[in-house]
């Protein structure tokens, strides 16, 4: 983006924000963790560092920045192995998070994989998750995920490729019909596996 189209960028509003994100923060924020609760309060974590960062963001792609925010606030979180510290919010914050509200359960159902596969996921490290999850389940690309995450392209490989590898193994029970059951890539690969094809 050119310096003109720079300075005549405007950021988008809260309620914008709000609207059009709160839905895929929330999606990627349950994938990572596994859990309503926990989704719920990393959530609200996200959007308070948006709210606070916003009239320092520089034009670029949105939906990045939210990744970045998402999955650094779920990998600091795994390092300190405890729930995530909230800090003071902003005394207007709640008047401007109307529509930053916990998902009716019908949602939560949409974010949901079966549970062997919530297991498996869990199983891993949270660096492999994260790289699988964004992968395999949000669509992006290599490079997009070396962007979020701030590594090597060669990094983000070797991290997708051990995590669907571990996946494999975790999931080696399943049938080949069910392996394919709400979820995507590296259980596709599972499948090819137990049927005894390969990738």
């Amino acid at each position: 983006m050119d310096r003109a189209a720079t300075d005549a960028w405007t950021p988008p509003s809260w309620d914008e924000i709000v609207r059009q994100h709160s839905a895929r923060v929330y999606r990627l924020a349950y994938r990572l963790t596994g859990n309503r609760h926990d989704a719920e309060d990393l959530t609200q974590e996200v959007f308070v560092r948006v709210f606070r960062s916003l009239d320092t963001y520089r034009p670029g792609t949105f939906e990045g920045w939210l990744h970045r925010i998402t999955t650094n606030l779920f990998l600091d979180q795994a390092r300190r192995r405890q729930r995530i510290r909230f800090d003071a919010l902003p005394d207007d914050f709640g008047d401007k998070t109307p529509g930053l509200l916990p998902p009716s359960d019908h949602a939560v159902d949409d974010q949901t994989f079966d549970a062997d596969v919530e297991a498996a996921l869990a199983s891993l490290s949270p660096a492999f998750r994260v790289a699988v999850v964004l992968c395999d389940v949000e669509g992006l690309s290599y490079e997009e995920i070396a962007n979020v995450l701030g590594v090597k392209i060669g990094t983000v490989r070797s991290r997708i490729h051990r995590g669907r590898s571990m996946l494999r193994k975790a999931l080696r029970h399943r049938a080949p019909g069910q392996a394919r059951n709400r979820y995507g890539g590296a259980l596709d690969a599972t499948t090819d596996a137990t049927t005894g094809s390969s990738r």
